[in-house]
C-alpha cells in the first residue's frame, strides 16, 4: 500500500502538467483552421440573342455543326498480282496490261458542308476526285452515297448531292467585311475522329500565289485544320459559315497555323453555277500577264505606280479584237486599279463573258481606254 501512494504522487503531479501545458499552449498544439471564401455561380444559358465571345461560342457551334458532314470515299486500285512485277524495267519488256491484276480498296476521308434542304453538300474536289463511291455521314448518324452534281478544279471544290429529308443546312455569310483579327471556328472530321471543333482568328484575306489552285484568294486562319478537315466550314461567331477549310501550310503533316479556306463566296458562285450549267462559267480575256518589277518599270520608263504588264495576246481572242498588244501596262479595269496580276485574273473569271469591261493602260508612255467584251474560258482537259 505504502508503494502504490509513493508512486501516485508522481502521476498525479504529471497529470497536473500536462493539463497545464494544453490551458497555455493549445493554439501551437491545435492551430485553428483557416476558412477560404468560395463563391460560386450556375451558368445560365445564353438567350437573348447576342453572340458574347467573351463567353461560349456553343450557340455558335450548335447552329452550324448539323450541317457539317463526313465524307468517307472508297476507290478501287488495280496492280499486278505480283509487287516484282512493278519493276519498271519488267515492265518495258512486258507487256503490264495482260499481266495478273488484282483490286486494293483505297478509303479516305474529308469533311462537307450542306449548303440546301436539298441535299446540296460542297466539299473540296482533292476529297472525292477519282472515287468510285462516296458515302455522306451525317451528325444525326444517318448515311446516304452522293452523287458527283460537277466539281470545279481550279477553285478546289465540288459539289455532291445527297437523298435524305429534312436536311440541315448551313447559313452563308458571303460578304466581303472579314476582316483580319476576327475570331472564326473550324469544324470537320480531323484524322477520322469525329466531328471536332477548334477556334482562331482570321490570319489573312485574299491569299492567293500559294499554288493550290488556278483561282486562289483564301482566308488565312490559325484555326487548327488537320488532315479530314478538307471541306468542312469555317464559321463566325454567329454560326454562319465564311469559309471552306482547304488546305494548311506544314513540314509535318500537322497543324502549324497557317490554314486555308476558299470564301464562302467563292463556293456560292460554284455552287450555282454547277447546278445550272454541270460547269463553272467564267470570264476569259485572251491575255497573259505578269507583274512589273523595278528592272520592267525601269525598262518601260513607267516609274512608280499600280499595274501588271500584258506578255501575250492570244489571236483573235477578245483582248486581241479590242486593240490590246504585249507590252502594254494594264492600270485599271472597270475604274478599279490593278494592284495584282492574280487578282486581276480573278476579277475577269468571276465577270459573265459576254459583258464588256472597260481597260485603261499605258503603250509608250500614252494613256489608252479601250472596250473588251469577255467570251466563256473554255476548261482544258
Amino acid at each position: 500500500m505504502r508503494k502504490f501512494k509513493l508512486l501516485s504522487w508522481p502521476v498525479t503531479v504529471g497529470i497536473l502538467l500536462a493539463l497545464l501545458l494544453i490551458q497555455f499552449f493549445s493554439d501551437r498544439i491545435n492551430p485553428p483552421t483557416a476558412t477560404v471564401e468560395v463563391v460560386e455561380t450556375l451558368a445560365s444559358p445564353l438567350t437573348d440573342g447576342v453572340v458574347h465571345p467573351r463567353l461560349s461560342y456553343a450557340d455558335a457551334v450548335d447552329k452550324a455543326s448539323p450541317a457539317v458532314v463526313n465524307i468517307y470515299t472508297q476507290t478501287v486500285v488495280r496492280e499486278p498480282a505480283n509487287p516484282l512485277l512493278n519493276d519498271p524495267l519488267f515492265q518495258q519488256f512486258f507487256n503490264i496490261d495482260r499481266l495478273p491484276q488484282q483490286e486494293r480498296i483505297q478509303s479516305s476521308l474529308g469533311s462537307g458542308v450542306i449548303l440546301s434542304p436539298n441535299g446540296y453538300v460542297v466539299t473540296n474536289n482533292h476529297v472525292i476526285s477519282g472515287a468510285d463511291s462516296i458515302v455522306v455521314s451525317l451528325q444525326d448518324g444517318r448515311e446516304s452515297l452522293a452523287n458527283v452534281i460537277g466539281s470545279d478544279p481550279e477553285t478546289d471544290l465540288a459539289l455532291l448531292k445527297i437523298n435524305l429529308t429534312e436536311l440541315p443546312s448551313i447559313v452563308m455569310n458571303t460578304s466581303d467585311m472579314l476582316r483580319v483579327g476576327d475570331v472564326v471556328l473550324a469544324i470537320g472530321n480531323p484524322f477520322g475522329v469525329g466531328q471536332t471543333v477548334t477556334q482562331g482568328i482570321v490570319s489573312a484575306t485574299g491569299r492567293n500565289s500559294i499554288g493550290l489552285s488556278t483561282y486562289e484568294n483564301f482566308i488565312q486562319t490559325d484555326a487548327a485544320i488537320n488532315p479530314g478537315n478538307s471541306g468542312g466550314a469555317l464559321i463566325d461567331p454567329n454560326g454562319h459559315m465564311v469559309g471552306i477549310n482547304t488546305a494548311i501550310f506544314s513540314q509535318s503533316g500537322g497543324s502549324h497555323g497557317i490554314g486555308f479556306a476558299i470564301p464562302a463566296l467563292t463556293a456560292r458562285q460554284v455552287m450555282q453555277d454547277l447546278i445550272e450549267h454541270g460547269r463553272v462559267i467564267r470570264g476569259w480575256l485572251g491575255i497573259e500577264v505578269q507583274e512589273i518589277t523595278p528592272r520592267l518599270a525601269e525598262s518601260f520608263n513607267f516609274g512608280s505606280g499600280n499595274g501588271v504588264i500584258v506578255s501575250g495576246v492570244v489571236r483573235n481572242g477578245p483582248a486581241h479584237q479590242a486593240g490590246l498588244q504585249p507590252g502594254d501596262i494594264l492600270t485599271a479595269i472597270n475604274g478599279e486599279p490593278i494592284v495584282q496580276a492574280r487578282s486581276l485574273m480573278l476579277q475577269i473569271a468571276r465577270t459573265k463573258p459576254g459583258e464588256n469591261i472597260r481597260l485603261e493602260l499605258l503603250r509608250n508612255e500614252r494613256r489608252l481606254s479601250l472596250i473588251a467584251q469577255l467570251s466563256e474560258q473554255v476548261r482544258s482537259n
